[in-house]
């Protein structure tokens, strides 16, 4: 189940990264970096583009000094306890947004992450959003920002509920942000929602068929109920 979950968060994601990219205004400065696939913060640096915000070195030394600030969670205990050093360099370079948007006129880069919850919790958004920052921002955002004070780095989050809920004021605000199209947002979220409730539905599908046998046509009644727990 794991790699059908994982299947449609990216399958989600591509989709609303790329009818981004293609709804761009006419006079948008952004360069959507990932398009394909998600991209390590090293991968990201072995380009002369990235190279140009800060060198490879600085970053190694900041992503260093920065991590030892930073708690080391018990599941990472082994690999600090084996090299320190090493573990705080690749805690930075192992990173691995969603999406990147680059802004070169500006200096200005964008960190995008994607985020599904249960939207059985009002609060959805807020928890994913917390959840989001708290992977990256801590991470990513202060590193960059001491090795490149003259960039800003901020992290956009797209947060969804697995079964389509969307928070449309959240979703237009961020689009503005990255510079879509005022005349093209509806038809984005309108997809957007799509893709989200397609992806449950081959979930919910891939569940009855690993678990029960069946494809679950004949049991999709019950679909509200155990999509809370396939995803968990």
């Amino acid at each position: 189940m794991a790699t059908t979950i994982t299947a449609a968060h990216h399958f989600i994601w591509r989709h609303l990264y790329a009818s981004m990219q293609a709804a761009q205004t006419p006079t948008s400065k952004l360069r959507f970096v990932t398009p394909d696939k998600e991209s390590s913060m090293s991968t990201l640096w072995q380009e002369e583009e990235f190279k140009q915000i800060c060198s490879r070195e600085l970053l190694t030394k900041k992503a260093a000094d920065v991590n030892k600030t930073i708690a080391v969670k018990e599941h990472e205990r082994e690999r600090y306890d084996f090299d320190p050093t090493m573990f705080c360099e690749n805690r930075f370079w192992n990173r691995r947004p969603d999406g990147i948007v680059i802004n070169n006129y500006h200096r200005t880069l964008y960190i995008l992450e994607f985020k599904l919850s249960s939207d059985r919790n009002k609060d959805f958004l807020r928890v994913k959003e917390d959840e989001a920052n708290e992977q990256h921002r801590s991470i990513i955002e202060a590193v960059l920002r001491a090795a490149a004070p003259e960039w800003t780095f901020e992290q956009i989050n797209f947060v969804a509920g697995r079964r389509g809920a969307v928070v449309e004021d959240d979703f237009y605000i961020k689009l503005e942000e990255l510079n879509v199209q005022a005349g093209k947002r509806d038809k984005s979220l309108v997809a957007h929602v799509q893709r989200i409730c397609e992806a449950h539905y081959t979930v919910i599908r891939s569940y009855y068929q690993q678990i029960h046998g069946s494809s679950g046509a004949d049991t999709m009644t019950s679909m509200e109920n155990i999509g809370e727990q396939v995803y968990v």
